[in-house]
């Protein structure tokens, strides 16, 4: 009786209370053609626009071609294709449900303020190792930024050996003569029809902020080094990236294969006999069975696209001068470990190889990075070698410029990640950034929904939008950030923001004086090769400690 009584009250219920709004429709007429979209809660989305033609047949492996304006209005409700990339064959914290694959996926998805007019722009490169990943995921969410005033863009770009390969025939193909960095120059493209189109979503086209994590970020980096990129965009925000050295495209340098080479492997490899193999053979092949060849996607210095190393263009000050964000994680490699060598036996072994790497510099590598704790030790090197340098070698260079430069640390840990040793992992501060704590992948450590959580999120979110607004970080009621030309000064994302001076103090130095040595011996790779692994240190150069 009781549970028929509750039965009728809840039909009741149903029926008298008013059914929860459906989001409204939205569109929007741009020099591209019509779209439409929906509007919720004072947010109008818009998903899967194309900003290229689609990069398939003889497209395959050529610079992305603009699209003509298409008739009608486009449905915009959801997300595009994500680019070809290979399943996960092991689960992960990162994986998720990736939407349907193809290789006409170069899309753009946007989140806007209803109201928007002349609003700043976000223009988001997802990370993935140049691999994996769509500008679709939830984690990037643009709607918590989009109620600050921000007009966020999402973007997918080629990937794998279907983005980066280079190859002599493809060169020869080129007017430029150049190959491979078809992914960055995707990115490029997708920045131009920001350009030509935002304004009709409420965007300023010239108040654009690119931003990016991991991959991402070093898109971000190539995309300030690259003069076809030039005045397309006004701040940059680069989250764990890293400044490694990348292959010349047809001349061995810094100890790498170069990079036409490496595509002729990777086709004989595939069984692929010429050029048009390659393009007949299946998109979901080429991206499934790269990996196990040894191919590793990354752009190459081809002197036009790519003019040099990064390290060298910011040395020369080459770069976009714009105000820069930059910082890393504590706990980058604790969900990375595959980037860790394997630990020696012992103490003794472990400051063995260090001397035998580092020479002159080994009392200082092992004053930070001690053998009485070889796995901490060699996660906190690695981190410091690859994310740590990049991200004080960024804010240090756009300073020098005399831009406005952040520099940052997130340290955050909750008790899911103490518990799977996960602190302030790799991309752990993507759903503070976005507000998407609830949006995060299946094996994620979750984040508890707490008044605390909460509010260090809203901070994050604030000080990001804040930067994209004017290229500077403000955030109510917390403290002032300030920048990195003021006494190295930094902000500590903890438990909450704290502001602080000279991270880290003698670290990116000593890691800067290795790669120094390391770029002048012109043999020898930087950032990889880390610690108990390091060549050994060549001898002092002209320039270098």
């Amino acid at each position: 009786m009781m549970i028929a009584r509750l039965r009728q009250l809840a039909f009741a219920l149903a029926v008298l209370l008013p059914a929860p709004a459906l989001a409204a429709e939205a569109v929007v007429e741009a020099p591209a053609g019509s779209v439409r979209g929906s509007e919720d809660r004072g947010v109008r989305v818009f998903k899967g626009i194309p900003y290229a033609a689609p990069p398939v047949g003889e497209r395959r492996w050529r610079a992305p071609e603009a699209l003509p304006r298409w008739d009608g209005t486009r449905d915009a409700t959801k997300f595009g294709a994500a680019c070809m990339q290979p399943k996960p064959n092991v689960p992960s914290i990162y994986g998720g449900d990736l939407p349907a694959m193809s290789e006409d996926c170069l899309s753009l998805n946007i989140w806007a303020p209803a109201n928007a007019r002349g609003a700043p722009v976000f223009l988001w490169i997802h990370g993935g190792a140049l691999v994996s990943g769509s500008g679709g995921d939830p984690i990037y969410d643009g709607s918590a930024l989009a109620k600050r005033g921000i007009v966020v863009v999402s973007i997918n770009y080629r990937l794998g050996a279907l983005g980066w390969l280079a190859h002599p025939g493809l060169s020869a193909e080129s007017p430029d003569g150049v190959s491979g960095n078809y992914g960055l120059l995707d990115q490029i493209a997708a920045l131009q029809w920001v350009k030509a189109n935002v304004g009709a979503f409420g965007g300023d086209a010239a108040n654009v902020t690119i931003a990016g994590e991991s991959a991402g970020a070093l898109s971000v980096m190539y995309l300030m080094a690259a003069p076809a990129a030039r005045g397309l965009f006004h701040k940059a925000i680069a989250q764990s990236a890293y400044m490694v050295s990348a292959p010349g495209l047809n001349a061995a340098i810094n100890g790498m294969v170069p990079a036409e080479a490496q595509g002729q492997d990777l086709a004989a490899k595939l069984g692929a006999a010429d050029l048009a193999a390659l393009r007949a053979m299946p998109a979901g092949d080429i991206a499934s069975k790269s990996p196990a060849t040894g191919f590793f996607p990354f752009p190459s210095v081809d002197g036009k696209i790519v003019p040099r190393q990064l390290v060298e263009t910011f040395d020369r000050g080459e770069q976009a001068p714009v105000p820069i964000l930059a910082g890393f994680n504590s706990g980058e490699i604790r969900s990375l470990r595959i980037l860790l060598p394997k630990a020696p036996a012992d103490a003794a072994a472990y400051e063995a190889a260090v001397r035998a790497g580092y020479g002159e510099f080994a009392d200082m590598f092992l004053a930070r990075y001690p053998a009485k704790t070889i796995d901490e030790s060699m996660l906190a090197a690695t981190r410091d070698a690859m994310y740590g340098w990049t991200s004080e070698r960024l804010v240090s260079n756009q300073a020098a410029l005399g831009q406005r430069s952040y520099y940052y640390l997130f340290d955050h840990g909750y008790p899911a990640t103490q518990e799977w040793n996960l602190h302030a992992f790799h991309a752990a501060e993507l759903p503070y950034v976005f507000g998407t704590a609830s949006r995060t992948p299946p094996l994620w450590p979750k984040i508890p929904d707490t008044l605390a959580e909460r509010k260090l999120s809203e901070a994050m979110t604030a000080y990001w939008a804040s930067f994209a607004a004017a290229g500077a970080p403000r955030a109510k009621g917390q403290p002032d950030w300030p920048e990195y030309a003021d006494n190295r000064g930094f902000l500590h994302f903890a438990d909450r923001p704290r502001a602080g001076h000279n991270l880290f103090p003698g670290v990116a130095a000593l890691h800067e004086a290795v790669v120094c040595r390391r770029r002048a011996a012109g043999d020898i790779a930087w950032n990889w090769n880390v610690g108990v692994i390091s060549p050994p240190l060549p001898p002092k150069a002209e320039g270098c400690q």
